[in-house]
């Protein structure tokens, strides 16, 4: 019995961090790969679209209804989002992706416009173009390959995190942002490089939710996970500082100062 209850711990662990992986692979990306259904003809028609993710970590679109890929999905909202992490692996095929299966419909999120934007700075210039609008993909199950013989699928219950009780985090959240861009570069640039092993270069936050935050420099995000739930600005500070004190007794990353790929 024991040894079968020992078998169980094991493998929910094991879900729990591959979904943490996946989930992380997702926060991270600011570009994926989006699949919906040809109105017609019913063909995988795949494009390339921005991506950014709620609070809860829910991911984003801003598209136009113009484009292909929105046509479709007013057709039929059915839709798979592939999130590709394998870019500086000299063999993709080890490398990590998700591919996140649901269906985008437009979103009313009160969050949804200020995470994006914060992501994608540029696309501030067309968000208020009228055929413009900001989708969500509502997440149903998602399939994980982490490289050779590591292929999971993961439950949408995994994918979305529970926001209850960090509402005052989720309000905070622009101030927080502001205020570490503006007075804490240099600690963002230490939990890039000492913490997530980065290059060098001016990293900006855009994102904090209860499990971490997001940074972005140029084309590459990374995602920084917090050792304990946020949920309030308070919190969030004292995060901050404790990871300030765990980055600079790291040594530099041997990985820091390449270039990202």
């Amino acid at each position: 019995m024991s040894g079968e209850g020992d078998g169980k711990r094991a493998l929910f662990s094991q879900v729990k961090e591959t979904a943490a992986e996946a989930t992380s692979l997702l926060r991270a990306a600011l570009k994926g790969s989006l699949a919906t259904l040809s109105k017609g003809a019913g063909h995988p028609y795949a494009s390339l679209v921005l991506t950014a993710t709620d609070s809860d970590g829910t991911p984003l679109l801003l598209i136009s209804r113009l484009a292909l890929h929105t046509q479709n999905l007013l057709a039929d909202a059915r839709a798979s989002l592939l999130i590709d992490a394998t870019g500086t692996e000299a063999d993709p095929m080890a490398g990590a992706r998700v591919t996140l299966i649901g269906s985008v419909q437009p979103t009313t999120s009160a969050t949804a416009r200020a995470r994006f934007l914060a992501r994608h700075p540029s696309a501030q210039g067309y968000a208020d173009f009228p055929d413009f609008a900001f989708y969500a993909l509502k997440p149903q199950s998602a399939h994980f390959i982490g490289g050779f013989g590591r292929i999971v699928d993961v439950a949408a219950s995994d994918l979305v995190l529970p926001l209850a009780g960090a509402e005052a985090l989720i309000e905070a959240e622009p101030g927080i942002v502001s205020h570490m861009n503006e007075d804490h570069a240099d600690a963002i640039l230490l939990y890039a490089t000492r913490l997530l092993g980065a290059q060098p270069g001016a990293w900006r936050m855009t994102g904090v939710d209860p499990e971490g935050c997001d940074l972005v420099l140029g084309a590459r995000g990374l995602r920084l996970p917090f050792t304990v739930r946020v949920t309030d600005a308070n919190a969030a500070r004292q995060e901050f500082v404790r990871l300030v004190g765990v980055a600079r007794d790291s040594p530099l990353s041997p990985l820091a100062g390449r270039g990202s790929g």
